[in-house]
């Protein structure tokens, strides 16, 4: 028998999942719940969320309560008699009603080994503290924050200048695969859940964007890393000549030892399309940057256009 499925998630990342489950049984997800739409961009439209847009080209019913843990939410959700309920990515915690009306429980998708990087930003987190390797966990969910036991688990590697924008995208893939190809083996009793080992938990809370400001002071390898974890959102950012200059993509260039007596944020000379500037230790190459009001270019192009030559000095964001 199919079991009953309701799919809850809300961004981008969680679309492959929600595709691949509906192409797994067309018949098995019964209806996807999302956060609400919400104003985005300069003019603040209302935007549809990702998961919601996919769920109605599928023509599945939709639910979105401003809050899952609302009394509002709770009839809604057992009209639907789910046997089963997938978590990716949704936003917020499940109620413990919720976690206990399907008869096989409701899983997570996490993008983390577990119990690493709990919560909300575990890709984000993972690139910020330069972390060469990451996961996907599958897990039954109890009423903590990422804490229920795990039941498979898949690690993948980070590439050096991957963003947090391209690999969640491949994650999300990875991440739909491997629930499809670990899902049978739960429904059927051959996957056992087991508990996390508590101590072992690290967090990784939502970014908040000061977190984009640059610090030349830092180490060149500490500060690639917080430049990639911050695109695409918030952008990293530093001064250039009294204004924010939008960092997008750095890289470490081949001579990235530095020199003595340089002093952090001094514009050392280029990488190919990228400057070359001084860090605390070491140096980095402003690969791709953003002037306000303007479009994206490589950093050797800005040089070009604002005149900047070695032994200008950038400021910290």
């Amino acid at each position: 028998m199919v079991p009953r499925i309701v799919f809850v998630g809300t961004p981008e990342f969680a679309v492959p999942s929600l595709e691949a489950l509906v192409g797994w049984n067309k018949e098995a997800v019964v209806a996807a719940v999302s956060q609400p739409d919400r104003p985005q961009g300069r003019h603040r439209p209302i935007i549809e969320t990702p998961v919601k847009r996919a769920a109605r080209k599928r023509g599945l019913p939709i639910l979105q309560p401003v809050r899952i843990k609302s009394p509002e939410a709770r009839p809604l959700i057992e009209s639907l008699a789910p046997d089963l309920v997938i978590v990716v990515a949704y936003g917020q915690i499940l109620p413990k009603w919720l976690l206990d009306i399907p008869r096989f429980g409701a899983l997570n998708v996490h993008a983390s080994l577990l119990p690493r990087y709990r919560g909300a930003a575990p890709l984000q987190r993972a690139l910020l503290n330069g972390e060469r390797a990451t996961g996907i966990t599958l897990m039954r969910m109890d009423e903590g924050m990422d804490t229920g036991p795990v039941i498979s688990q898949v690690a993948f590697s980070i590439g050096d200048n991957e963003t947090a924008g391209e690999l969640a995208s491949r994650a999300s893939i990875l991440a739909a695969d491997f629930l499809l190809a670990e899902l049978p083996g739960y429904l059927d009793g051959r996957k056992k859940p087991l508990p996390q080992d508590s101590s072992q938990a690290t967090y990784a809370p939502l970014l908040r964007k000061e977190e984009g400001a640059m610090q030349f002071e830092l180490l060149h390898t500490e500060l690639h890393n917080r430049v990639r974890a911050m695109n695409p959102w918030p952008t990293a950012w530093c001064q250039c000549q009294g204004q924010a200059l939008m960092v997008h993509r750095t890289r470490l260039p081949a001579a990235a030892a530095g020199a003595a007596g340089r002093i952090p944020g001094e514009l050392i000379g280029f990488d190919r399309d990228a400057m070359v500037v001084q860090c605390g230790t070491g140096r980095i190459a402003l690969w791709q940057v953003q002037a306000p009001g303007k479009r994206i270019v490589s950093g050797r192009d800005l040089a070009n256009g604002l005149r900047l030559e070695a032994g200008f000095r950038f400021t910290n964001g």
